[in-house]
């Protein structure tokens, strides 16, 4: 636990116990701050008494005596209203901030040789951050990694000089981290997402930057027109920019993929091979692992040092996650695609595919994934998606509404193997959010994943991707 101490003796209000939450009241406690604690659920609110944390409603206490309010990420800041202990605050005049901002004010109070590598983007900033956190593993280095991936930042080590820390965060986060300042910041890609909860695409883009912009160094994709404009801004600024590219021809400089390579445009060098890479596959996994060459180059790593963890990275679970072969059909679960964009790599780098889509649709559904259409075998749909997307694809791919994600495995499964193509694929990439059927998108991901394994002759892959 990295324990708060910039609150000691200090009231702060704190909304929302779900794991994050729970884990910042506890390191606020432990920092010694005078914490009220609240949550809608009456449920975490219970289980967060269990643990010493004092429960209060919060509509009914005094709020000019609190220094802060400290929101979960999940609860609404600004649209599509803000929450009500949001207002709460705003009408005291009390700021409101969440767990990433504790814990950049702690490490520049009480360890700023500690350091934060911190990821962002709409899509890929999972598994770059599980990229960097295993390079530098594989490397020697104390390295503690979490944020939005899975564990709560501050749940993780104590902060200590040589530390290294790889946060991912989301839009939510940032948003409530006004003085967020990474060692160095990534920002992969911008494509429209969380629009309900940021209100426009302009709000969002600029939620986003301010993690590039208060790093000491940013690394910034060069593949979509907001993240150009902002790299140059931050140029223009006198920033320290660092481009990545999953094409060479959309920089000058920087580090782009190639080929199956990833290349050092300053001089041509080929950094690192990853043609052969069992889990790093496509263009879009060639801007990751650009992305994490400039940040592990940046905390002191030789490339040397950097392609050994690059060629030993097992694979982020639930992203283009190779899980099991019957026959020649190979069983993928990227069920981590929660929208079109975050579906089109897979899409682009399979053949023959068998997709198994849907759920509760994002914004746009699936139009934009049309020129992928034509190599999809089969669609089947599930969730509340299926008959719109039954509709967009009408024409273009045969499609079948299997209702639950276990009919669609079976379904897909019975097909994929009378398929006369070379390596047939079923793929989970739902490009749909998960919540109409499952918690979350790892739910989702495990219920494919038991599901497949339940298919008679199933052959297992192992972490790297190879037959077990």
């Amino acid at each position: 636990m990295i324990a708060v101490s910039q609150f000691s003796g200090k009231k702060v209000a704190l909304f929302g116990l779900g794991g994050s939450g729970m884990a910042t009241a506890l390191a606020l406690i432990a920092g010694g701050a005078q914490v009220t604690a609240f949550d809608d659920n009456a449920e975490s609110c219970r289980l967060a008494a269990e643990k010493g944390i004092p429960i209060a409603d919060l509509r009914h206490m005094d709020w000019s005596g609190f220094a802060a309010l400290v929101l979960a990420p999940g609860v609404p800041l600004t649209h599509p209203k803000p929450h009500w202990v949001v207002e709460l605050a705003r009408t005291a005049d009390t700021e409101i901030i969440g767990d990433v901002e504790l814990l950049a004010r702690e490490r520049r109070a009480t360890c700023p040789e500690a350091k934060l590598i911190a990821i962002t983007g709409t899509n890929g900033k999972s598994t770059t951050t599980a990229l960097i956190g295993h390079i530098l593993k594989a490397a020697g280095r104390d390295v503690e990694v979490g944020g939005n991936i899975g564990r709560a930042v501050l749940d993780l080590a104590p902060l200590a000089p040589g530390r290294i820390y790889v946060v991912e965060c989301s839009s939510y986060q940032i948003d409530l981290a006004p003085t967020l300042d990474a060692d160095v910041g990534l920002l992969l890609n911008l494509t429209p997402d969380h629009l309900d909860r940021h209100g426009d695409m302009t709000r969002y883009a600029a939620i986003k930057e301010r993690l590039v912009a208060g790093a000491k160094l940013a690394v910034v994709g060069a593949d979509d027109d907001y993240c150009r404009a902002i790299a140059e801004l931050l140029e223009k600024a006198g920033h320290d920019v660092v481009s990545i590219s999953c094409d060479r021809a959309h920089i000058s400089r920087g580090l782009a993929f190639d080929g199956g390579a990833i290349v050092s445009l300053e001089n041509g060098a080929v950094v690192a091979d990853l043609s052969n890479h069992p889990v790093l596959r496509g263009a879009h996994n060639g801007q990751n692992a650009a992305a994490a060459i400039a940040a592990c180059r940046a905390v002191g790593l030789t490339d040397a040092e950097i392609r050994d963890g690059l060629s030993s990275f097992p694979g982020l679970a639930h992203r283009m996650q190779p899980v099991a072969r019957l026959g020649s059909v190979i069983f993928v679960n990227d069920s981590k695609a929660t929208n079109a964009e975050a579906s089109a790599p897979a899409l682009k780098t399979f053949s023959d595919i068998h997709w198994i889509a849907g759920g509760r649709p994002k914004e746009g559904g699936i139009a934009s994934l049309a020129p992928f259409f034509p190599k999809i075998a089969r669609a089947y749909l599930i969730g509340e998606a299926a008959e719109a997307f039954s509709a967009t694809l009408a024409g273009a791919a045969d499609t079948v509404i299997c209702g639950t994600l276990e009919n669609a495995v079976k379904q897909a499964a019975d097909d994929a193997a009378k398929s006369k193509a070379e390596t047939p694929v079923v793929l989970l990439s739902p490009a749909c959010a998960s919540f109409d059927q499952y918690r979350n998108f790892e739910k989702r991901g495990d219920a494919f994943v038991s599901a497949v394994m339940a298919l008679d002759g199933i052959e297992p892959f192992t972490a790297t991707g190879k037959e077990a």
